[in-house]
């Protein structure tokens, strides 16, 4: 054994010290999806990305149809992502009744898929979508359909090798051409229901993930680098109220400083060895 690994292994013990025996509560972000195969926005070896804000989305149709026609062509392969070891071995923290609560930043519904119930889809999920004008929600899948039938071919044409971007995104040069569709209900534009970058989170969530955090014993960050305040602010929180903080994560986060332990290695090995010993002790 080099001395990196026992390093990590001298980690992962101290932190498997904190979470030990209390109610854990889990603050996931992109990192745990990229074994998923979808990419993260801050993680080591990541390009630089500008996502859309919610300001340009309302600017009016050319955005709209820059966002939705990259959308168009990355939906394809964030519908098929499927959960990884990170995931599943929430979902199992939280059939022992180790894990009491689970807040995540992702939007790909992959938490769902594994098995994990007491969540909070903070920036709700990218599978629903809704109309700005009647409120009207709806499956992105329906969506999709009718995208198919307004722009025959646009996939094809965008060709094989387009990079895939976070959060259902694909990179595209061109969108001019691609035909938007309306709501059906009264014509209105419509949005993916979730929380666009300078957007606001519903206050509703908010305060459920608060009171998530207050009835831990102590608060897991997995596959974060918690640079946004929506995360971050949970952290803080947890940190405040003197409940210990333990960051899984490749790389530096914004809230490192706040955590009693930091483990620098991804979430997929590290998740699966701590649902492991949860179910142990029973």
């Amino acid at each position: 054994m080099d001395v990196l690994e026992t390093a990590l292994d001298e980690v992962l013990d101290r932190a498997l010290g904190v979470l030990s025996r209390r109610p854990l509560v889990a603050l996931t972000g992109a990192g745990l999806s990229t074994d998923s195969g979808i990419p993260d926005y801050r993680g080591p070896g990541s390009p630089r990305r500008t996502p859309m804000t919610y300001q340009d989305f309302l600017s009016g149709e050319p955005a709209q149809r820059r966002y939705w026609a990259r959308s168009y062509v990355g939906w394809a392969r964030m519908a098929h992502a499927e959960p990884n070891a990170g995931h599943r071995a929430l979902a199992e923290l939280e059939r022992v009744g180790a894990l009491h609560g689970l807040i995540t930043q992702n939007v790909d519904g992959l938490h769902s898929a594994a098995g994990s119930r007491a969540l909070i889809d903070l920036h709700g999920r990218i599978a629903d979508v809704v109309c700005l004008g009647c409120g009207r929600r709806s499956r992105r899948d329906e969506l999709q359909r009718r995208l198919d039938a307004l722009n025959p071919g646009f996939v094809g044409a965008a060709g094989a090798a387009v990079e895939a971007a976070p959060d259902g995104d694909a990179e595209l040069a061109a969108t001019d051409g691609f035909r938007l569709a309306r709501c059906t209900g009264c014509g209105g534009v419509v949005k993916p229901d979730v929380v666009f970058f300078g957007e606001n989170v519903p206050r509703g969530r908010v305060a459920g993930a608060y009171a998530m955090v207050d009835a831990a014993g102590a608060l897991l960050v997995a596959g974060s680098s918690l640079t946004v305040m929506s995360g971050l602010r949970f952290v803080r929180h947890a940190h405040k109220r003197g409940t210990p903080v333990v960051i899984v994560n490749r790389g530096a986060t914004r809230g490192d400083e706040l955590a009693e332990v930091l483990v620098d290695a991804g979430c997929s090995e590290v998740l699966p060895m701590i649902a492991a010993i949860a179910a142990a002790a029973g």
